[in-house]
């Protein structure tokens, strides 16, 4: 799919099927992740692929935003790992970017997906045994949409460009 096609069709699932992701596809998803940019490349991040029964159980206690997706990614950054300058870090920044580059992979190989950052972290941490070091940023549930599944009627609206952009 061409890029600005990618970022113009990809919207909030928020119903999916249960129809699985082959694995080839998955792969891609995570590779673009792999080759997003971080602060200095030092890659302070982990993916957790959650498919299992019980998984999907600790996520759907964390949080009522699976909407019966069959994998949910949960995006960590590392603080103590990441680029750091005084009492900043960059893990939050280089987990969100990696994100953005699955989401966006997600959808230019016909996966629907949503990013979620409303979640209970230390259900996650606990329950899923989340390295100490890692801190989950978001959860991106992905999969095929169901076939009844609206668009949020929020999803075309936008502002125009001169309310957002200014040049100086």
């Amino acid at each position: 799919m061409e890029f600005e096609k990618v970022i113009k069709n990809r919207k909030a699932t928020r119903r999916f099927s249960d129809k699985p992701i082959p694995q080839e596809v998955l792969n891609n998803i995570l590779e673009a992740g792999r080759l997003a940019p971080t602060a200095k490349n030092i890659q302070p991040i982990k993916i957790y692929i959650v498919s299992s029964e019980g998984g999907l159980k600790v996520i759907d206690k964390a949080s009522p935003c699976r909407y019966n997706a069959p994998v949910v990614l949960i995006i960590c950054g590392n603080k103590k790992e990441a680029f750091k300058k005084g009492n900043h870090s960059t893990y939050e920044i280089d987990s969100s970017i990696v994100a953005t580059h699955i989401m966006l992979a997600a959808t230019d190989n016909g996966v629907s997906n949503i990013w979620i950052d409303m979640f209970d972290r230390d259900i996650l941490k606990k329950e899923l045994k989340i390295d100490d070091d890692f801190i989950p940023v978001c959860m991106m549930p992905i999969g095929y949409k169901s076939k009844v599944c609206p668009p949020s009627p929020f999803h075309k609206i936008r502002k125009n460009i001169k309310k957002i952009v200014e040049y100086r």
